[in-house]
């Protein structure tokens, strides 16, 4: 299995090539010039002397491929994602700063999407046709149907307008006040992970109910075994398979989602880092950002497929 990962390692590297080239293309691509922005501010608009200036400054006024080439080679070769266009500050700095937050909502949110959804499912399939049956893939559906930003902002508003009470919006780090921390991010992790549980829910019941008809199930209640020792020996592990699988896939939606409730909750990820980015135009940190979010759905796509050996033994890779 280890040169498996280390030739899907090696694969990574002509797959972050091509994305960086489409990431730094497309951003510059939206529509606004940050130099106008600049100017804006400052009122000088129309002066072309001043906006020569200030591309010259920027490192703007070169052709694309040579700043591509320049930005390419410093995170090669140093790591460094360049420097804010409007702060001056190292991106590279500032992603390390902001990516633990989003992070930490991610694996909250993970944590409490197959707190839910699997033990649900499960629970559903071995009781097909039930009215707990009924009752979870109603749920299921009515969650696919919500939108978590929808479910954020009414836990945002309402309790303040019913009860007077609003979630706290002055970010505490983990290692400041761990207790503090988690009580704040728990609701968007809440919110966010319930969401993501419905499609998890209902795919552990389908594959669920597809193992539990299977001939070696029916030979082990044959032989007397119990509920229990059938279902969690015997047909989870194999169930589990598309799960996990679409667990790597709600990566991004996960990192997504993260976004908005992080505008939302006023969490300072990487999420709200984007959004500022984006208005502002500030071309360093949003190359930095997808980047380094395509680089890490990329490693946890990996994670899943290596953990298809642990899951099943049959699993080999060549």
């Amino acid at each position: 299995m280890s040169g498996y990962a280390w030739r899907r390692l090696a694969s990574l590297a002509p797959t972050l090539f091509f994305a960086s080239i489409i990431v730094f293309m497309s951003v510059r691509l939206i529509p606004g010039d940050v130099i106008d922005l600049m100017l804006s501010d400052n009122g000088m608009t129309a002066d072309p002397t001043a906006r020569a200036k200030l591309l010259a400054a920027l490192g703007l006024d070169r052709p694309m491929w040579a700043q591509y080439l320049s930005w390419s080679t410093d995170i090669v070769l140093r790591g460094d994602f360049g420097t804010s266009l409007w702060t001056g500050t190292s991106v590279t700095q500032t992603l390390l700063e902001r990516m633990p937050v989003t992070l930490e909502l991610g694996l909250l949110s993970l944590l409490v999407s197959l707190t839910v959804a699997i033990p649900i499912g499960i629970f559903a399939a071995i009781r097909q046709d039930t009215a707990i049956d009924y009752v979870t893939r109603s749920l299921s559906i009515l969650l696919l149907a919500i939108p978590s930003f929808w479910l954020g902002t009414l836990a945002m508003v309402l309790p303040s307008i019913w009860w007077g009470w609003t979630p706290e919006i002055r970010y505490v780090p983990f290692f400041t006040d761990p207790m503090h921390n988690l009580s704040q991010m728990l609701l968007p992790a809440i919110i966010l992970g319930t969401s993501l549980a419905a499609i998890t829910m209902r795919m552990t019941r389908t594959m669920m109910l597809e193992v539990l008809r299977q001939d070696y199930i029916r030979t082990a209640w044959a032989k007397g075994l119990s509920e229990r020792r059938i279902v969690i020996r015997h047909a989870l592990r194999n169930a589990l398979i598309p799960v996990v699988t679409l667990i790597g896939l709600q990566a991004p939606i996960l990192i997504g989602g993260a976004v908005i409730l992080e505008q939302i909750f006023v969490i300072p990820g990487i999420g709200l880092l984007l959004l500022d980015a984006v208005s502002t135009r500030d071309y360093p940190i949003v190359t930095g950002v997808f980047l380094v979010v395509g680089l890490l759905v990329m490693l946890i796509n990996l994670l899943i497929d290596l953990s298809y050996g642990w899951l099943d033994p049959k699993v080999r890779y060549g």
